[in-house]
């Protein structure tokens, strides 16, 4: 199993500078690349300082500049956001640029927040839709000479410009949860991504089931890989671990929040939740997160970690991303590098 970092750019408060952020964003990212990890992931977001990201090419080449080895994931490309020409020109010229280093990870998306802004009136529904469309026509567009008559996009003769670096383009990750897009990112020959999000290890199970499903209904067609990205924290001791519980608690409750679209957002900040509301959620509680995510010293960790393994997982994703300090994040991280990642070596 091999190790990737995802991370972004995390404001959660006015007080915070976004030029320092920055700055934080890249010394994770530059310590994932001297510690040994495989990749690095960024994701794409708008108008949300929960998840600073408008164009994760635009970070992962700034990342490249300062980097040697990690590979530069984008975790994930919001597909309804793109034309099919732009986003395979743009991708191709991040595979230049960083010499072919480049994974392309793309979803649907998660939030209507997101949706009613850019894409009004788009459904979960129709932004699948357009993925599914997508996908094929990159790839297309990379090999060249590619038209296309279709429900969401249609245009003449085209060919990407640039081509990219890696032949065949970069590796295309698709980001699945249910059946169908399992399905479809197989069919495609595209690798995975998966996240139980706060779920657990029944979902993490349920989700390498619904993969190798997917892989045995399309024998014929190379098994491709499959990526879990988790909240983990590596802590000192188990009142640390417990303090990491609390904080990633608030963190999903913030998601959550995002999610449901319903408080109010000023400056890309979203309304603040109280310690009441956070106290009353239905179902996050400390207790579940410690329960249910990577939250642990790091002999368990490693346990914890090695039953993924085992299941078939090929690349461990530490989804940083948590409401902490960043001293807190920094702390975690070099202990997962030094402490975790050589169990597996």
């Amino acid at each position: 199993m091999r190790f990737s970092l995802f991370v972004h750019m995390e404001r959660v408060s006015p007080d915070q500078d976004q030029r320092q952020l920055y700055q934080d964003f890249l010394t994770l990212a530059k310590m994932a690349d001297e510690g040994g990890m495989h990749a690095v992931w960024t994701g794409e977001h708008h108008g949300m300082d929960f998840t600073i990201a408008p164009n994760p090419f635009l970070s992962l080449i700034d990342v490249a500049r300062q980097t040697k080895h990690v590979r530069l994931g984008t975790g994930t490309i919001i597909a309804p956001f793109w034309h099919p020409i732009a986003l395979a020109g743009e991708a191709a010229m991040a595979d230049l640029i960083t010499e072919g280093r480049i994974d392309l990870g793309i979803a649907r998306g998660a939030y209507n927040y997101e949706y009613e802004r850019i894409m009004p009136g788009m459904d979960a529904w129709e932004a699948g839709q357009r993925m599914r469309a997508l996908v094929p026509a990159i790839k297309a567009l990379w090999d060249g000479d590619y038209a296309q008559e279709g429900e969401f996009h249609s245009f003449p003769s085209t060919t990407s410009s640039p081509k990219p670096v890696q032949e065949g383009g970069p590796p295309v990750w698709i980001a699945a949860r249910d059946p169908n897009s399992h399905e479809f990112a197989v069919a495609q020959g595209c690798h995975v991504q998966v996240t139980p999000l706060w779920q657990g290890d029944e979902e993490v199970t349920k989700l390498m089931e619904t993969f190798n499903a997917a892989c045995a209904k399309f024998p014929d067609i190379p098994r491709p890989e499959i990526m879990l990205l988790n909240h983990t924290y590596i802590a000192e001791s188990a009142e640390d671990a417990r303090q990491a519980a609390e904080e990633i608690n608030r963190f999903y409750c913030y998601f959550g929040a995002w999610f449901k679209n319903e408080r109010p957002v000023s400056q890309g900040l979203i309304a603040p939740l109280s310690d009441a509301e956070i106290a009353s959620h239905p179902f996050y509680t400390p207790e579940a997160m410690l329960r249910d995510n990577v939250i642990a010293t790091a002999d368990d960790a490693i346990a914890r970690i090695k039953t993924y393994q085992d299941m078939g997982y090929d690349e461990y994703s530490l989804w940083i991303d948590s409401g902490m300090s960043f001293e807190r994040k920094r702390a975690s991280l070099e202990r997962f590098i030094n402490d975790v990642m050589p169990a597996f070596a």
